[in-house]
């Protein structure tokens, strides 16, 4: 009986997320794909790595797929292709991409002000540091010039921000004061506390990687009539079969939780998001959690024009204006544009618009985004190819990415 179920587990757990077939059959060289194995598996022998789980679909089929290391190396369990992470800023897509859907059916529209869904959200300041269009010797709060939109908050040019990335200001410094997540928000009041705090920028000026998407997952709320995990789950999980994507791992489904190990050089075990408790804060821009399967079926279905075995979440119209470059001439891009060189911003995701200037290969069109804790992901439509990879590695997550970024690439012979 107990290896009958063990069978069981071995047998669900590998479910391919895509149908499967050879590398070589869709251009993809074996022997290429297995310095990508072997690469990842020194980085775990040596303890920098605890483990990963790296999906590869071209042509709509599954053609690597490959769990390593160690899932929980404290509890001394293996890694597996099932195993759940926390994805962190991969949150974003999914949740713009709900958005989009409220687009579609007329319920939300980009241009509308934010104030409309959120009353808390009209008349924003801006903060202005020393020698800014104010003048001032002190930072000063100047009136927005015109309001916060959806298209804002999807794009990254509403003005918000986070505390704790890039150089210090007023405004990061009113945030980290105000303390915004030492209570258990519900999303209402999380948003109602950040639009009492001024804007780092004035909307539609400047990209600034901050809480839009939470705000965002509240106007999804309000636009829909519904709290934000209910309509994920009914809008995208549901119809895509992403059966293990949610913002808390259910009880029986815990043992699958991927954790981190004490970091290599400075032996202090990195700090994530409880993901085993009930939760009533759902995060938009980083709350969720998943696996590598559904995150890889969520971006096949983005390359089929936001289509899946039959199944239309989004309109192709809709994919491609959302993964088209959304930042034009009068944007600056900051003094952190984490998408690279190379890249633009389009609604919710990065996008490629020069075969250079990246310190990485990919085509013009590809588009991307990534987790803290070291997921990341990328749809490819030049190339018909998506690539999802799992682990938990805050602290050279970038590493990982280009690393794994030239191996894929590396290993495309046709």
């Amino acid at each position: 009986m107990l290896v009958a179920a063990f069978v069981l587990q071995a047998i669900i757990a590998r479910a391919a997320p895509l149908p499967e077939a050879s590398p070589e059959d869709v251009g993809l060289s074996s022997g290429r794909l297995a310095r990508l194995t072997a690469t990842l598996t020194t980085a775990i022998e040596s303890g920098e790595l605890p483990g990963a789980v790296i999906m590869i679909a071209r042509d709509g089929k599954l053609v690597y797929s490959q769990a390593l290391g160690w899932q929980d190396k404290a509890a001394n369990v293996r890694m597996r292709e099932d195993a759940i992470f926390r994805i962190y800023s991969m949150t974003k897509p999914i949740v713009s991409v709900a958005a989009m859907t409220l687009v579609e059916r007329g319920q939300l529209s980009l241009d509308d002000p934010v104030s409309k869904y959120i009353p808390a959200f009209s008349d924003m300041k801006v903060s202005v540091e020393p020698g800014g269009e104010a003048g001032t010797a002190q930072p000063v709060l100047v009136d927005a010039r015109r309001p916060i939109t959806v298209q804002d908050l999807l794009r990254h040019t509403s003005g918000l921000t986070y505390q704790m990335r890039g150089p210090q200001t007023e405004a990061k410094r009113l945030y980290k004061q105000a303390n915004i997540f030492s209570q258990h928000w519900m999303l209402e009041n999380f948003a109602n506390a950040l639009a009492a705090l001024p804007l780092q920028h004035q909307p539609g000026t400047t990209w600034e990687y901050g809480h839009s998407t939470d705000i965002l997952g509240r106007v999804v709320e309000v636009a829909a009539g519904m709290p934000l995990d209910r309509y994920l789950q009914q809008e995208v999980f549901d119809p895509l079969g992403m059966k293990d994507s949610a913002f808390r791992v259910a009880p029986d489904k815990q043992d699958r939780i991927a954790e981190p190990i004490p970091d290599k050089y400075t032996g202090k075990t990195p700090t994530l998001i409880d993901v085993r408790n009930p939760v009533t804060f759902f995060a938009g821009g980083h709350g969720l959690t998943s696996t590598a399967g559904d995150y890889l079926r969520f971006s096949q279905m983005l390359l089929g024009g936001g289509e899946l075995d039959g199944v239309r979440v989004l309109g192709p119209k809709t994919v491609r204006y959302i993964a088209s470059n959304h930042l034009d001439e009068t944007i600056s891009k900051g003094d952190d544009f984490i998408a690279g060189p190379g890249y633009g911003f389009g609604l919710g995701f990065a996008t490629r618009l020069e075969y250079g200037q990246s310190n990485w290969p990919a085509s013009i069109g590809e588009f991307y985004w990534g987790g803290y804790a070291g997921t990341y992901f990328w749809i490819d439509p030049e190339e018909n190819l998506v690539v999802s990879y799992m682990s938990v590695e805050p602290l050279r997550r970038q590493h990982y990415r280009v690393l794994l970024r030239n191996l894929v690439y590396q290993s495309i012979i046709e």
